[in-house]
């Protein structure tokens, strides 16, 4: 059999591990956290294993900082901030009660729930690993049920696709964004990368990073450029109908390139250069920042409604 599964523990860290057999390709994930996406390595030509993924090197390291950098979690059932927690919805007033250090409610509700393994399936052409969490009102701010299941499929060509498919389990609307944060490393710093995506327009952001409802026509990495010393933290809409990659990086040094492939579903897409400069988060998201309040992209989900959500991640080396 070309694709394997398997479960392992990892400096306390419980791991389902999707392996291609065939090119030593592997995938780890953390249910137990969010349904994180922990691993993406492939081989290099010397023959050595790189994964592209910027995550926790133990359990101690992901509790201490998981709620600090959100390392590759779903966010749901919003990506990024909502302003004090609040929102309206629906006619009513809610507000969160889980809040970040800065008062602002980020990046949702599921980063550090238990996800339960549903689905492994491995055979000569995908490696099949699904999980979901069903969220019973939690949070006072957010006084829906919904299901979240997550499928990871691993193809061959180191192609990883990840379907978000989110159930209204409730008796009426709900409001519902979804999205994905994971850290990408190549190697170096992120100065010395080319990074290239197709959009439209930069949302506007105040001194919160909060979008202002104003959008600016914005194309400067149209074509391949390198980061070097810019700093982002920012929200695009993406070029609708595009055939190639909707964004990718690549390390000219390391000759690591991540592609990026979300279908219509992720309209948007956050990046952000952290202060280390050695990964970037690429953030598909259905919905830009507080969407539950500036409504845009938000999605109004019927009582028994599904709605799904797909992204492919496609890691190559020159």
């Amino acid at each position: 059999m070309k694709f394997s599964i398997r479960q392992t523990t990892e400096q306390e860290l419980r791991l389902v591990l999707i392996k291609d057999e065939s090119n030593g390709t592997e995938v780890a994930l953390i249910p137990g956290f969010g349904a994180t996406l922990h691993r993406f390595s492939i081989k290099r030509k010397n023959g050595e294993s790189f994964n592209v993924i910027d995550g926790y090197h133990s359990l101690t390291e992901l509790k201490t900082d998981l709620a600090r950098s959100f390392k590759g979690p779903k966010l749901s059932p919003f990506p990024c901030r909502i302003p004090y927690g609040k929102y309206e919805f629906g006619g009513k007033d809610y507000r969160f009660e889980q809040l970040f250090g800065d008062g602002t409610a980020i990046h949702g509700l599921l980063y550090n729930k238990q996800f339960e393994v549903k689905e492994e399936e491995a055979d000569e052409m995908t490696g099949v690993v699904s999980m979901e969490y069903v969220y019973r009102k939690d949070d006072g701010g957010y006084p829906f049920e919904y299901r979240c299941q997550v499928r990871y499929i691993l193809y061959a060509d180191s192609v990883l696709e990840v379907t978000t498919t989110v159930t209204n389990l409730d008796q009426t609307d709900i409001p519902i964004a979804d999205g994905w944060h994971p850290y990408f490393r190549l190697g170096g710093k992120v100065n010395d990368w080319l990074l290239q995506f197709h959009s439209t327009a930069i949302v506007e952001f105040d001194d919160r990073l909060v979008p202002t409802g104003h959008l600016s026509p914005y194309n400067d990495y149209e074509s391949p450029r390198a980061l070097e010393d810019s700093f982002l933290d920012n929200c695009y809409t993406l070029k609708p109908g595009v055939v190639s990659a909707a964004c990718e990086i690549f390390n000219p040094e390391s000759g690591l390139r991540v592609s990026f492939y979300p279908d219509a579903s992720y309209p948007y897409l956050q990046i952000y250069t952290p202060p280390t400069r050695e990964s970037i988060a690429i953030e598909n998201l259905s919905g830009a920042p507080d969407c539950f309040n500036n409504k845009m992209g938000l999605l109004v989900l019927p009582p028994g409604h599904s709605q799904i959500f797909t992204v492919r991640y496609k890691v190559s080396v020159e």
